[in-house]
């Protein structure tokens, strides 16, 4: 199930309820006898094992990250447990039913529409304290939970003991100690799915205010809802907007007397409702974990925490960062991939094997030149398309997927977001925006779907004009990396001005945007030494996800151009655009690589790496400036779109569109003017 279910569930909302219409409430039950399968769904925080027991549970593979944001889309499976055939669905990360971040109120309408006959809750046992608040939450709901103590393992080694079946009846839940990394305690969590039988969990006692408000909004309820009337209650006390619109639907009569009750009971407390519930949720937390589980033993911090401590340290932490760009951006994906591994598969494979022998072939055997010009001429879908998707963007993309793999599974990237989030703020942004920073490396598009777990639409907007702006994707970063190789110090402006117009741009935007100012945490994983099979596994999905996406759109961008050219148009566009290609310093011939670059962007790099030897140094550094800040590819401008609407996707790529030819023009002006030769 994806997002466009879950807007189809609100939509059901959205409208009224038509004579003869049977309640949603009914329909839904009558389904869920239909359906054959039981639904069981994994909630819990990012970063606690929820994608590795589901992989565990289903036998699939879905990329299992250390960061938020793989799943924020959900990813489902099947699996037979105790003769019962069960639908997994792996949620997106969340910490409480009350929902800030999109990834979160995703997770909370999975829950209202799934209606799951089993929940795992997911929980870190090493912070078991911040999970519980969520696993009360669950049980409050009436929700048919069972707690998941994943990553024992790890707990252990720091010392901790979690007596979890005195948890398991204080709470009154099935409670199962695993750790998915090993499968250990997966044969047990099956044997507890495969006997669940539902029970009334522990419920919490809140102040005598929040308790009366509860009881009178509870009495207020009359139709019927996924989760109980007390939860209900309180999710409107703390002014969920979801449950706010699904209630004021259902209770058309009553719901001004529930705002009133929620008004009333606010005006009573100086502190936000939403406040006053977690603090109740996180202090019976806190007694939970005293009565089951203690420290054994003081364990010394260890050379991994020593190393986690180096990591998000400044002092120290921006040299390793600087050690981890030189020799796994520079060195690996830029002189390796893009230089040696394209120079063999595109130069000697395609350039000197393959596409003599296929233009050979399509001229001998195709008499006509306007066909012929379509597999192998100069905009054909061989010696065009297929060249430059295998021969020059594959290489380095797999070079980057793998560079991303490892630094995913060590356990890297929390500690970056948090290294980070001091020079993020100058420009508007958390730390946790150094995930989507970092995927737009690998792609622009899937990073702007990302954004969506960027607590705030100020934050959300200043990273998608970010990432269309000034983050280069890992093609296009390749292709520069290996024209500049031989200049030197064309490669250092480029990275100068690049970084200056990201950090400008970036201040500029958060002193004039208006809304709230970010506010940052995140769950530090463990670090752990890159497994060689989950790096293999998620280098090979995320390259089969890049060629799937990329080779149709390649051909289908040569195709279009061919037909362009055999119209004759191409010829008038590029005409159209010579005057401000000249103003830039480059020669006419140099308008193909930005008419290609608006289909996408490594596509235009690498019709930048095809005319190199036409340039000098200067010219290259300011084409490749242009190229870089120019227009985010069709792809992405599609996805900015439908995140950020048409109106604002629009402003935003015309404002990069006359800022990266401005940027070119002041560049050569100021180079030529000072007689610089690179």
């Amino acid at each position: 199930m994806g997002t466009e279910t879950i807007k189809s569930w609100i939509k059901r909302f959205d409208r009224k309820p038509s004579f003869g219409e049977d309640h949603l409430e009914l329909s839904s039950k009558i389904e869920k006898e239909k359906r054959k399968s039981k639904k069981l769904v994994l909630v819990g925080t990012p970063n606690v094992g929820k994608s590795l027991l589901f992989n565990r549970l289903t036998g699939a593979y879905v990329t299992v990250s250390n960061y938020p944001g793989t799943t924020v889309t959900s990813d489902s499976g099947s699996c037979d447990i105790s003769g019962e055939s069960f639908d997994i669905v792996d949620s997106p990360g969340m910490y409480s039913l009350s929902s800030i971040t999109e990834e979160e109120r995703i997770s909370k309408l999975m829950l209202l529409e799934e209606e799951p006959d089993i929940l795992l809750h997911v929980a870190d046992a090493k912070n078991l304290e911040r999970m519980l608040p969520l696993t009360l939450q669950l049980i409050e709901a009436n929700l048919p939970v069972i707690l998941v103590l994943n990553m024992m393992d790890e707990a252990e080694k720091v010392g901790l003991r979690i007596d979890h079946a005195k948890l398991e009846k204080e709470l009154g839940i099935p409670v199962v100690p695993t750790a998915a990394t090993t499968g250990r305690g997966v044969a047990e969590l099956i044997n507890k799915i495969g006997s669940y039988k539902p029970k009334t969990g522990y419920n919490i006692k809140y102040n005598e205010a929040l308790e009366s408000a509860i009881n009178k909004i509870s009495t207020l309820i009359s139709d019927e809802y996924p989760i109980s009337r007390r939860s209900l209650s309180l999710l409107l006390l703390q002014q969920d907007e979801d449950i706010e619109k699904l209630v004021k639907d259902k209770e058309d009569v009553d719901y001004n007397k529930i705002k009133k009750i929620v008004n009333e009971t606010a005006s009573k407390f100086r502190q936000p409702l939403n406040y006053l519930v977690k603090l109740r949720l996180q202090g019976e937390a806190s007694e939970f974990v005293s009565s089951t589980s203690k420290e054994v033993e003081k364990v010394d911090i260890g050379f991994r925490e020593s190393l986690s401590r180096v990591m998000i340290n400044p002092l120290t932490g921006i040299p390793i960062l600087l050690v981890i760009l030189y020799f796994g951006l520079f060195w690996f994906v830029g002189v390796f991939g893009a230089g040696d591994l394209v120079g063999l598969v595109e130069e000697a494979f395609f350039g000197e094997l393959i596409n003599p022998w296929i233009t050979d072939f399509v001229v001998n055997t195709i008499p006509y030149v306007p066909i012929q010009e379509f597999f192998v001429g100069d905009y054909g879908v061989w010696t065009l398309g297929i060249t430059y998707a295998i021969g020059i963007i594959l290489p380095i993309v797999t070079t980057f997927f793998l560079v991303f793999s490892i630094l995913e599974d060590s356990g890297y990237l929390p500690r970056l977001a948090l290294l980070i989030d001091r020079v993020f703020k100058v420009v508007g942004l958390s730390g946790r925006a150094v995930i989507p920073m970092v995927l737009a490396l690998g792609c622009g598009t899937m990073a702007t779907l990302v954004t969506r777990t960027l607590k705030t639409r100020r934050e959300r907007t200043i990273a998608t004009l970010l990432m269309a702006l000034a983050v280069p994707c890992t093609a296009q970063l390749g292709v520069i990396f290996a024209v500049l190789a031989l200049y030197p110090n064309a490669l250092w402006l480029w990275a100068l001005v690049i970084l200056f117009n990201y950090i400008m741009v970036g201040f500029v935007a958060s002193k004039i945007m208006p809304g709230d100012k970010p506010v940052f945490y995140m769950e530090l994983p463990p670090l752990r030494v890159p497994r060689p099979s989950n790096v293999i596994k998620k280098t090979y999905t995320r390259l089969i996800w890049y060629i799937k996406e990329v080779i149709p759109l390649f051909i289908l961008i040569s195709i279009v151009l061919w037909g362009l050219m055999l119209a004759g148009i191409l010829d008038v566009i590029i005409a159209l655009i010579a005057p401000v290609i000249n103003a830039i310093g480059l020669p006419v011939e140099a308008s193909q690589t930005f008419i290609l670059g608006f289909f996408r962007r490594d596509y235009g790099a690498a019709g930048l790496y095809d005319i190199q030897g036409a340039l000098n140094g200067v010219q290259l550094l300011v084409a490749a400036i242009v190229v870089t800040l120019f227009m985010p590819c069709v792809a992405q401008f599609m996805i900015m779109v439908k995140e950020r609407g048409m109106k604002l996707a629009l402003l935003i790529a015309a404002f990069i569109l006359v800022f990266a030819f401005t940027i070119g023009f002041v560049v050569n002006l100021i180079l030529t003017s000072l007689g610089v030769v690179l």
